[in-house]
């Protein structure tokens, strides 16, 4: 293991965080304003010549003072800071603002000192990334205050010692007598000189979760941001700074990920002289927190990292971060299992025979888990009602010995058994509503919007969230379960709970995002062995916060094969494959209706947690035979594919033709996927070349007995002709070093 370093220049009041990959550095300026520096690759030395220059910016207020000693040349509007204030002179986007008991919302926070620890501090109730041993990484935390508020800033710095990437974070204590109202405050602020920047976010919809779109940035603000109560199917809490040449092997790209799973805000802006400052953390929009004296509030996590090595460098940071230290538990590194739901063979119209009927038809193909999807508990028969009700449903199973009977008959086949959750909805139409119907998120004298015929419970409240662990717990301690599917299938509205004054609504959302996290730790401290899949109709609470709880989650509920090539294409750009679940499904497809062969659709599943959501019944012997074979092929290969290393290849973003591609740590073994969306007459040429193999190594495709040299698939590469003239073809090819 390299070694990470903190160094403080008291000369020049210069900080440099580094380690054998990056730098950081920032500086104590002038009137005690913290100034970034630099964030790149690594350097040896510091020498002072960043620091901000002065020059008259008209309209540009300066430091107040003594007017006589007053700087023109040095304005908090223009100098790159580590977190901005408001409404003191800099006219930019704050990364702080708090209300004062008066009314003014002007925020001025100056250093005082700072302090290094080995390791990394934790967060209290909120996911992060961790660290196994103190000399894994070093953290660096300043202080600041602002004297009128008699308010306390803590900016924390982690860097690791073998990855490029640093944890930011901020906590702000209230010192005075007064109560203060947090409006906002950032996880984390980077001022960038460089002036060509482009930004890639993560936007989609329900059945189009992350998809890439890459822009230049304008002068002004550009935005990303969800208020949904989740960090939504509609925009990614991940952003990326890109050069505009940095392609997926070669260039600079930057990454901003929130370790957050509620309302989320990226904010870029432009200014006037061509910098650009990036804000990111809870969104600011209909938040406030009330802050008493001696209280603290704590920002989420935000975790940055820098590439040199173009866009798939970025992503390997990421896989290697949030596989290694942000997931937890005994599931971590285990071989995650090859599930099949009975979700698109069923729907709600299923009895203990019928699930009986699929696991049979199931186990000798080799499928390693039955999951029970929703239809199991309370009286659901539809997606109207028993939300809230977690108990099971004996009139529906009670032929086949109930919930404990399928799964006992499940194990007996060797097979695992789980079941689906929706633990933070309700529905009017259920036990708990009716005994609790302020339990349900609403403002009161008006009418609750419904979504899909459920509401959302107040997991800002304690008794509520009590109250949905002991209705879980009690079917986990009766019933033999490996999997759990926690699904959330409808965001907030109403936003407002019983159980808060007035003064406090504006922390809501994020306490039921606390009280989200709070019953996922009970549930998955109190029962270790059970596998937990995160789900949020589909894709839609897919970040970086749910995975330091939950190792996998449903990437959508598309599953369509040509749609996933994208939905999984951009999940890769800052989420690694062993958190990725993707299901064959039913052709046509149930959400596109389009028709396509199972070889594409096992491919393309196979490049993520494996598993199939069909009903066998209907598939011909021919068709059970192929997924035995693809069942087998993951098998094999199931390792390399869940904690290998993970490289785009060609973009389904751009082209015709997509390609990626496994390789193991070793660079010993390697998977090739190639996919062709449209058949074409006349078709181009088109070259694939492999990447990230030992050049002077040679590699076997067992396939066809064929040697190459490892420099050979780099550079020479294969025509990607079509295997047939057919839309929506496939193949996989496996090399191994001889």
């Amino acid at each position: 293991m390299t070694s990470a370093s903190i160094f403080f220049d008291a000369e020049n009041k210069v900080f440099h965080l580094k380690n054998d990959q990056i730098s950081y550095l920032f500086q104590v300026e002038t009137g005690d304003i913290l100034s970034h520096l630099y964030f790149g690759r690594q350097i040896a030395t510091y020498h002072d010549q960043r620091r901000y220059p002065r020059i008259d910016r008209g309209f540009s207020p300066n430091l107040a003072g003594d007017p006589g000693q007053v700087d023109r040349g040095y304005s908090k509007d223009t100098l790159r800071q580590e977190f901005s204030g408001f409404d003191t002179g800099d006219f930019r986007q704050p990364a702080v603002v708090i209300r004062a008991e008066n009314g003014a919302q002007a925020t001025d926070f100056r250093y005082v000192d700072y302090e290094i620890q080995a390791g990394k501090p934790n967060l209290a109730d909120l996911p992060q990334a961790y660290v196994l041993a103190p000399e894994e990484a070093k953290t660096l935390i300043v202080r600041l205050v602002d004297a009128t508020l008699d308010a306390e800033l803590y900016l924390s710095y982690t860097i690791f010692a073998d990855r490029p990437v640093i944890a930011r974070t901020a906590k702000l204590i209230n010192r005075g007598t007064q109560t203060l109202q947090v409006e906002k405050l950032a996880s984390v602020q980077l001022d960038v000189i460089e002036n060509q920047l482009e930004v890639i976010a993560l936007h989609g919809a329900h059945l189009r979760e992350r998809q890439v779109e890459r822009k230049s940035l304008p002068h002004g603000m550009t935005s990303f941001a969800s208020h949904r109560g989740g960090s939504s199917h509609h925009m990614n809490p991940f952003i990326a700074l890109v050069a505009p040449d940095t392609t997926e092997d070669s260039g600079t790209a930057i990454g901003v990920q929130l370790v957050y799973s509620g309302n989320h805000q990226f904010t870029l802006e432009k200014d006037y002289v061509d910098q650009v400052r990036v804000l990111a953390g809870i969104n600011e929009q209909g938040f406030s927190w009330q802050l008493l004296p001696d209280e603290a509030f704590q920002a989420p996590e935000a975790l940055l990292v820098y590439s040199e090595a173009g866009l798939n460098g970025m992503s390997q940071a990421y896989h290697h971060l949030l596989r290694e230290r942000v997931a937890r538990g005994r599931f971590q590194y285990a071989p995650r299992p090859i599930v099949i739901n009975n979700w698109e063979a069923t729907y709600f119209n299923f009895d203990a025979e019928k699930i009986d009927h699929i696991v049979d038809q199931a186990a000798p193909l080799g499928i390693e888990m039955f999951v029970l999807d929703d239809g199991w508990f309370g009286h659901r028969d539809a997606d109207k009602s028993s939300l809230g009700d977690w108990y099971e449903y004996a009139d529906k199973l009670k032929s086949g010995g109930g919930l404990a009977g399928i799964s006992q008959r499940v194990h007996n086949r060797g097979m695992q058994f789980g079941i689906w959750i929706e633990p933070e909805m309700v529905s009017k139409d259920s036990q708990l509503y009716q005994a609790h119907p302020d339990y349900a998120i609403q403002i009161p004298n008006r009418d609750m919007t419904p979504s899909r015929d459920q509401y959302v419970l107040d997991f800002s409240r304690q008794e509520v969230v009590d109250a949905i662990y002991d209705q879980i717990a009690a079917i986990l301690d009766d019933v033999p379960i490996d999997y759990i599917k926690w699904d959330m299938n409808r965001h907030l509205t109403e936003v407002y709970s019983a159980a808060l004054p007035a003064a406090q609504q504006g922390e809501v959302a994020h306490r039921y995002v606390l009280g989200v996290y709070q019953l996922a730790e009970r549930l998955t401290t109190a029962y270790p062995d059970i596998l937990f899949e995160g789900c949020s109709g589909g894709g839609g609470r897919f970040d970086a916060g749910m995975l330091y709880y939950f190792p996998q989650s449903w990437a959508s509920d598309n599953t369509d094969p040509v749609d996933r090539l994208k939905i999984q294409y951009g999940t890769s750009l800052s989420y690694p494959i062993s958190s990725m679940t993707a299901h064959v499904s039913a052709s046509p497809n149930h959400q596109t209706g389009r028709l396509s062969s199972l070889t594409m659709r096992g491919d393309v599943a196979m490049a993520g947690v494996f598993g199939y959501e069909l009903d066998l019944s209907q598939l011909s012997d021919t068709d059970k035979t192929q997924i035995s074979e693809q069942v087998a092929f993951y098998k094999t290969h199931r390792d390399l594919i869940q904690y290998g290393d993970f490289y785009r290849i060609e973009s389904p973003f751009e082209s015709n033709d997509v390609a990626w591609q496994f390789v193991s740590a070793d660079k010993t073994e390697t998977l090739l996927f190639q996919y062709r969306v449209l058949s074409e007459g006349q078709p181009p040429l088109h070259l694939t070349k492999l990447s990230h193999l030992a050049s002077d190594k040679t590699y076997l495709e067992p396939a066809t007995g064929q040697v190459f040299g490892g420099d050979e698939l780099m550079t020479v590469g294969f025509y990607n002709v079509p295997l047939q003239q057919a839309d929506f073809t496939s193949r996989v090819r496996y090399f191994k070093q001889v």
